[in-house]
């Protein structure tokens, strides 16, 4: 049997551009305009937001499931397949509390893989910057889909000062640039 563990093929390169480019736009957002916070506010009560994400993550699961190679497991693809769309409307239906912050964390959960995909068996030190990220996504995700409350109280412990709402996007814009620095210096 051929088994490829490489899902995404996404060099360490494009990854670290990609989670680099991704912190820096958001904390550019969040310092240039702290009055965003009020938006950034409403999102873990939002439905729509709810819904957009929660697309989201049905169409990269449907994916992964559908290409991925399970192995022993290949039975359960076509009941999986089968399920996602199923859960996806009965989340709808019947998720309405914080539907948003969950699909948030399942986004992360989603968005974790691929990172460390790229930088598995690398030997750069500097790898370990994707992998610190990544398993912040996974450790913020599990959160979120598990105690979606928590991301509301984050917001509002940041957005509580102006001056604590720039201090945490100038870490990520700082975090976010160094990441950009080794993505172009040595990967």
């Amino acid at each position: 049997m051929n088994f490829d563990p490489i899902i995404y093929h996404l060099s360490l390169h494009s990854a670290g551009i990609i989670a680099g480019a991704f912190l820096i736009v958001v904390a550019l957002v969040g310092l240039l305009k702290p009055d965003f916070a009020h938006v950034v506010q409403r999102f873990p009560r939002s439905r729509v937001a709810g819904i957009v994400l929660l697309t989201i993550c049905l169409v990269w699961s449907f994916w992964l499931v559908a290409t991925i190679q399970m192995g022993e497991f290949s039975g359960f693809r076509r009941p999986l397949l089968i399920a996602l769309p199923i859960g996806y409307v009965l989340s709808l239906l019947f998720v309405d509390e914080f539907l948003a912050v969950r699909a948030l964390g399942i986004l992360c959960l989603l968005a974790a893989e691929p990172l460390l995909d790229a930088a598995f068996l690398r030997h750069e030190t500097s790898r370990l910057l994707l992998t610190v990220f990544a398993y912040l996504l996974i450790i913020a995700g599990l959160f979120w889909v598990a105690v979606p409350y928590v991301l509301r109280d984050q917001i509002n412990w940041s957005a509580r000062s102006v001056f604590r709402w720039r201090c945490l996007h100038a870490i990520a814009l700082v975090y976010g640039g160094v990441i950009l620095g080794f993505t172009f210096a040595r990967y």
